[in-house]
C-alpha cells in the first residue's frame, strides 16, 4: 500500500449495495452483525484460560472480546485521529471523515470478531483437533489410511487446525440454506482480522505474520478477493498484512497480558502483594516515574478491596499500554503500510519495558501450567478426539454402518454434506465446522453421551 487512503474499503463481501440510507454507518452495522451472531454468543462457554464454570467469575471468551474490543476502539481512534492530523493535506474528504470517525468503529468490530473460530476449550481445542488428525493418519478407512483421503496442502490445514482461519471461514462461508457472502461484513473489517495472511503449507516463523496461518484451502477464494481487494502484496508477490491487523492484535496482546493475572488473583493463584509489584513495576517503565505514578500509589493505598486494589491498577496497566502501542504504530506508519514491519506493537513495546516480559513469565510457569487449566486440557483432548472419531468415520465412511448413518442425524443440515458430491476434505471441513462452533458445555455433554456415561433421558 502507498497511502492510507488504500486502506479503506467501502464495499461489502458477498453483497451489492442498496443505496438505502440509514442512521447507522455501514462499518458500525458490522459491530452489530457480530453481536447478534449465534458464534458470538457461544463464546459465553468457551473457555478463555481457566474452567468454566466455577465458583469464582473469570472471564470465557465472550467478556475477553468484548474487552479486547473496547480497547480496539480506543486504539482506531487514537489512530484515527493522529492520522487524520499528519495527513489531512493528502485525504479526501471521505478519508478524513472515516480516520476522524469510523476507525475505531472497524477495529472494535475486528477485535469482536477475532476470536469467533476458536473451538471449545481454549488454545488446547485447536491442539486437540490437530492432535486428532496426526494420531489418526494410519487409521484404515475405505481400503486405505485416513492421510490418503486428502491432498497435501489440505492435510496440512487439518494437522494444523488454526481458529484466526476458522473465523475467516465462519465470516465469509456460505452454509447450506444460507445467504451468499456469509455475514457480508465489508471487507476492510475481515482485512482487519487477518493476522496471518498465508495458508498452512506456506509457515514461515522467521516472518511474525507466518507463524501461523489465516485461510484454510476450502477459503482460498475469500482470502484472495479480500487481498486483492487492498493489494496487499509484496514484491515477491506474498500477502501481507493490512496495516489495521496490528491494532486489533495489540488490543488482544494487552488484554490478555494483563487480565489473564486479574484472573489468576481472583482464584487465589497470585496473591494481592505479587500482582501489585507486577503491576505498579509495569506502570513505571510505562509512564516513568513520576508525580503521576506517586498519586496511583496514594490511591492503591486507600483501597482496602483486594479485586477493587487489582481492577484500579488493571485500568491504569492498560491505559499505559494503549498509549505506548500507539506511539509505535505512528512510529513504525511507513513499515506497517507497506508490510514490512516485521513485530508486534507489544513486542516493541515490551523492549523498553521488561516487566511486560516479567509478567508473561509469571503467567506461563504460574498460570498456564496451573492443574486446573492443564486439566481443562486434557478434557479438551479426550472430548475432541472422541466426538472427530465418531463423526469423521461416519462422513467419510463409503460403506457406513447403520451406527454411523445415525450419527449424521446429529449433525445440523447446514454442516453435513455427507450426501453431498464433494470431497473428502469438504465433508471434512463440515464436520469441523460443527465439531469447533461447540461450547464447552456441548462438548462435554455430547462426549458423556456417546460414552453412555449419561444416558439422555426423553424431555
Amino acid at each position: 500500500m502507498q497511502h492510507w487512503g488504500d486502506c479503506i474499503s467501502y464495499a461489502r463481501f458477498g453483497f451489492e449495495a442498496s443505496g438505502s440510507q440509514s442512521v447507522r454507518s455501514e462499518f458500525t452495522r458490522d459491530y452489530d452483525r457480530i453481536i447478534f451472531l449465534s458464534a458470538f454468543r457461544r463464546l459465553q462457554n468457551k473457555t478463555q484460560v481457566f474452567p468454566l464454570p466455577g465458583n469464582v467469575f473469570v472471564h470465557n471468551r465472550l467478556t475477553h472480546s468484548l474487552e479486547v474490543a473496547s480497547v480496539g476502539r480506543s486504539l482506531g481512534s487514537i489512530i484515527g485521529q493522529e492520522l487524520n492530523k499528519k495527513h489531512r493535506s493528502t485525504f479526501t474528504e471521505d478519508q478524513c471523515s472515516f480516520y476522524q470517525y469510523e476507525l475505531s468503529g472497524v477495529i472494535s468490530s475486528a477485535c469482536l470478531a477475532h476470536d469467533l473460530g476458536n473451538p471449545a476449550f481454549g488454545h488446547s481445542g485447536e491442539k486437540a483437533i490437530s492432535h486428532f488428525f496426526i494420531s489418526h493418519a494410519d487409521q484404515q478407512l475405505n481400503n486405505s489410511n485416513l492421510k490418503s483421503h486428502f491432498k497435501e496442502h489440505e492435510w496440512s490445514d487439518l494437522i494444523n487446525f488454526e481458529g484466526n482461519a476458522n473465523a475467516l471461514r465462519l465470516l465469509t462461508r456460505q452454509f447450506k440454506g444460507k445467504l451468499e457472502g456469509g455475514q457480508r461484513l465489508m471487507y476492510v473489517t475481515l482485512a482487519s482480522i487477518l493476522k496471518y495472511p498465508c495458508s498452512s503449507d506456506a509457515l514461515d516463523k522467521k516472518y511474525i505474520h507466518r507463524k501461523k496461518y489465516g485461510y484454510f484451502q476450502s477459503d482460498k477464494k475469500a482470502f484472495d478477493d479480500i487481498v486483492e481487494r487492498f493489494d496487499m502484496i509484496d514484491q515477491a508477490g506474498r500477502p501481507y498484512r493490512h496495516p489495521f491487523v496490528y491494532l486489533v492484535e495489540a488490543a488482544d496482546d494487552i488484554c490478555y497480558r494483563i487480565i489473564d493475572m486479574e484472573d489468576a488473583h481472583r482464584i487465589g493463584i497470585l496473591s494481592r502483594i505479587e500482582i501489585e509489584h507486577a503491576f505498579l513495576s509495569l506502570i513505571g517503565e510505562l509512564i516513568g516515574q513520576n508525580s503521576t505514578l506517586d498519586r496511583t500509589k496514594d490511591v492503591l493505598n486507600k483501597i482496602s478491596d483486594d479485586n477493587e486494589a487489582i481492577s484500579y491498577l488493571r485500568a491504569k496497566c492498560i491505559n499505559g499500554l494503549v498509549s505506548r502501542a500507539t506511539e509505535v504504530f505512528l512510529n513504525n506508519e511507513e513499515e506497517i503500510l507497506s508490510g514490512h514491519f516485521n513485530s508486534t506493537l507489544v513486542d516493541e513495546v515490551a523492549k523498553s519495558c521488561h516487566y511486560l516480559s516479567t509478567i508473561n513469565e509469571i503467567s506461563v510457569t504460574r498460570i498456564y501450567n496451573h492443574h486446573s487449566v492443564i486439566e481443562v486440557e486434557l478434557a479438551g483432548y479426550n472430548v475432541m478426539s472422541e466426538i472427530l472419531s465418531v463423526f469423521i468415520n461416519a462422513v467419510l465412511n463409503e460403506n457406513r454402518t447403520a451406527l454411523e448413518n445415525k450419527c449424521l442425524h446429529l449433525i445440523p443440515t447446514q454442516y453435513n454434506l455427507s450426501k453431498d458430491d464433494v470431497s473428502p476434505y469438504e465433508k471434512t471441513m463440515g464436520v469441523l465446522d460443527f465439531v469447533s462452533g461447540m461450547t464447552d458445555g456441548y462438548a462435554t455433554e455430547m462426549y458423556r453421551k456417546m460414552k453412555g456415561i449419561d444416558i439422555p433421558s426423553h424431555k
